[in-house]
């Protein structure tokens, strides 16, 4: 970029140097006051010294809120931009990155994030931090789970996860009360429904837990080890309301089908505390079993076209 920008265009607010070939954004942007919105995309950003130095201290970061470096070379998000606490708008979609820092959390002002285009496998809980994000995009990617704690993003009207390697939701999702728009296409759970049972057997501890916890043994904690009293608060109450059971590390995770707007099923994963529960009609009449057998025959032949992008709303 030519060094007289700042001098012969100060009150500049867009600059856009898409497709221009740029391999650096040099220090004439930085006394850029009231630039608000960068679009850089599809250049050869991404190696060292790519972004000026400074950038957060500099009336750039304190002005700038929409930056699009779609298109790029960046192999992790560039630790600059987590200090630009005015941005409202980021795009890193079509680069290389890998994952999504913790740090993301900084930026409180985010209300649109794009991450497409990468080859993120996980997101970091403290993506839910973001009380203003209102778009969050994570298409083709190889995202293979959805933490709980993105329920915490209320203010979310549009989640865009497809094309990834996602075979359940977290049950959680269903507290995204503003959320108007779910994109799921191109994942395992739309284009095959999963049905997946894994339980690992409950350790001699568990037992001698789940015992005290369901028979409502009385124990004072002189009784007992300190590490053994806080192990029993931490039982967990099986769903199942035919149970009652209790479990604390072994559990059965089970994808279960919950309807949307009475036409779209999602799978979302299931907890209970052991094989048994995952057939809750086994002890009831054989009617009730057929029924069963009948539901999970009639969840499985589900179109998954109808599964290509459910709205909600």
């Amino acid at each position: 970029l030519p060094a007289g920008l700042s001098q012969w265009f100060p009150a500049l607010e867009v600059l856009d140097v898409s497709g221009t070939g740029l391999a650096e954004l040099g220090a004439e942007l930085l006394a850029l006051p009231r630039l608000h919105s960068l679009l850089a995309k599809n250049n050869r950003l991404g190696g060292p010294g790519s972004l000026p130095k400074g950038l957060e201290q500099a009336p750039l970061g304190r002005s700038l809120r929409v930056l699009n470096l779609s298109g790029n070379r960046f192999a992790e998000v560039p630790p600059a931009l987590l200090g630009l606490r005015g941005l409202q708008s980021l795009s890193l979609g079509g680069n290389r990155l890998h994952g999504i820092p913790p740090d993301i959390q900084e930026l409180r002002s985010l209300e649109f994030l794009y991450l497409g285009g990468n080859f993120i496998t996980s997101i970091p809980p403290e993506l839910a931090n973001l009380p203003s994000l209102s778009y969050l995009v994570l298409c083709d990617n190889k995202i293979q789970s959805i933490p709980p704690q993105l329920a915490q993003l209320h203010s979310l009207r549009s989640l865009s996860l497809h094309n990834n390697l996602l075979t359940y939701l977290p049950r959680e999702i269903l507290n995204l009360v503003h959320l108007e728009e779910l994109s799921l296409r191109g994942n395992p759970l739309v284009v095959r429904f999963v049905r997946d049972l894994t339980y690992n057997p409950p350790s001699l501890q568990e037992l001698a837990g789940r015992t005290i916890k369901t028979r409502n043994v009385a124990y004072a904690p002189s009784d007992l080890p300190e590490n053994l009293v806080r192990y029993l608060s931490l039982a967990s109450n099986c769903p199942n309301p035919k149970c009652g059971g209790v479990y604390f590390d072994s559990c059965v995770r089970q994808i279960k089908f919950v309807d949307f707007c009475g036409k779209y099923r999602l799978p979302l994963m299931h907890y209970l505390c052991s094989p048994e529960c995952s057939s809750p009609c086994s002890s009831a009449s054989q009617s009730s079993t057929s029924t069963s057998e009948s539901d999970s025959e009639d969840e499985a032949s589900v179109a998954a076209r109808r599964m290509q992008k459910v709205l909600l709303g």
